[in-house]
């Protein structure tokens, strides 16, 4: 689909009105900028060539890192802050967001026992615990939280969430009246070639020997934990996301009212009220880090782009990297990406930048948007 052909219905609104509703959508791009921060410049580049455009921002995140901010940028949610351990043990300060009615919260993995939480230099793949997420999560339904939505991705962990289960049996805390919905965009096993060690190990600094000393242990806590909970899980999809904490909740998910594994952008939607949003958007845009491979496994770009082709609304997606997969993965649901790099540079070079090649990003785009309209005249 060429740029124009996506943009027509877009060229013919502005022709009857004169002016556009626009939705901006973005994840964060990782590294650099937040979702809130991404969105801002965009609306502010489009605000250069297009003044008089309504402007709606809706900054999204799927489960990772930044999902407590742009869930917060909606309104409606205080910060809470408590003392947990970060993976290695160390007491640190985390976050949770509470309703303001306290029965509803949020909260990120990433900010307890997340990879961000350990340098580089400091990462311990045997040792990290998810103990850390779990005191979190307690803190909030011990708060009086009943309806809690947990976001599992950015995990520095492959404990298999025994550090989780071990934080909320400490706590002592009663789950049965406890609604918990996990956003969770991996669909690995536990144990494995495609397991939480194997696949996401060395992302957390495992060597191939460590990859196998973790995919062992787990094995053996999945023995223990079935053996406890009556519930075979290990094979479950979704069961090795965050390092195995998708597999320690299912195994006890009898325990909670109600629980649910979901795809992470429609829990931060929904949050968001990111449909009503749309209801009124002539034109979407969305965008991410990187456009690529992994974009048709349900990131945030394509699971906007869904919605906005099921409304109707032509979608646009700007990325810091753009791949032909990725074009392809959006392009089959109507829209079209964008690379926002004006020229070769190494991936340290493009978060140096900051927000202004996103800025001009949009700035085009608004310009091409008003040459088409002039095209319709």
């Amino acid at each position: 689909m060429r740029p124009n052909q996506a943009l027509n219905p877009v060229a013919k609104t502005v022709g009857r009105t004169g002016t556009l509703n626009v939705l901006i959508a973005p994840d964060s791009f990782k590294g650099s900028l937040t979702s809130v921060e991404v969105a801002r410049a965009i609306a502010a580049g489009w605000s250069r060539a297009r003044p008089r455009d309504t402007i709606v921002l809706s900054p999204l995140a799927d489960g990772g890192e930044g999902t407590l901010a742009a869930i917060e940028a909606a309104g409606g949610w205080a910060r809470e802050m408590i003392r947990v351990h970060d993976p290695l043990g160390r007491p640190i300060d985390a976050t949770y967001l509470r309703a303001r009615d306290a029965a509803s919260a949020i909260v990120e993995m990433a900010q307890a026992s997340g990879l961000s939480r350990v340098a580089a230099a400091d990462r311990d793949p045997i040792a990290a615990t998810s103990v850390g997420t779990g005191e979190l999560l307690a803190a909030a339904i011990a708060a009086g939280a009943d309806d809690v939505t947990l976001g599992i991705g950015g995990s520095a962990t492959t404990d298999g969430g025994r550090g989780l289960l071990e934080a909320l049996e400490a706590s002592g805390l009663a789950l049965h009246e406890v609604v918990l919905a996990v956003a969770c965009d991996v669909t690995n096993p536990l144990l494995g070639p495609t397991g939480a060690a194997s696949i996401f190990g060395p992302q957390k600094g495992a060597t191939l020997d460590q990859v196998r000393e973790l995919d062992d242990r787990n094995a053996r806590w999945a023995d223990q934990l079935e053996t406890a909970t009556s519930r075979r899980e290990r094979d479950t999809p979704g069961a090795g996301a965050a390092g195995g904490v998708g597999f320690a909740l299912l195994a006890i998910q009898d325990r909670f009212k109600s629980f649910a594994l979901r795809p992470g952008v429609d829990l931060v939607m929904e949050a968001t009220g990111f449909d009503e949003k749309l209801a009124t958007a002539d034109l979407v845009i969305t965008g991410e880090g990187r456009i690529d491979a992994q974009t048709a496994f349900g990131k945030t770009a394509l699971g906007v782009a869904r919605r906005a082709q099921a409304a109707g609304v032509p979608c646009i997606a700007v990325g810091g990297g753009v791949e032909p997969e990725g074009i392809e993965a959006l392009a089959a649901v109507g829209a079209i990406a964008v690379p926002v790099t004006e020229r070769p540079q190494t991936i340290e070079e493009a978060i140096a930048a900051g927000a202004a090649p996103i800025e001009r990003c949009a700035e085009r785009i608004a310009r091409l948007t008003d040459s088409l309209t002039k095209s319709h005249d």
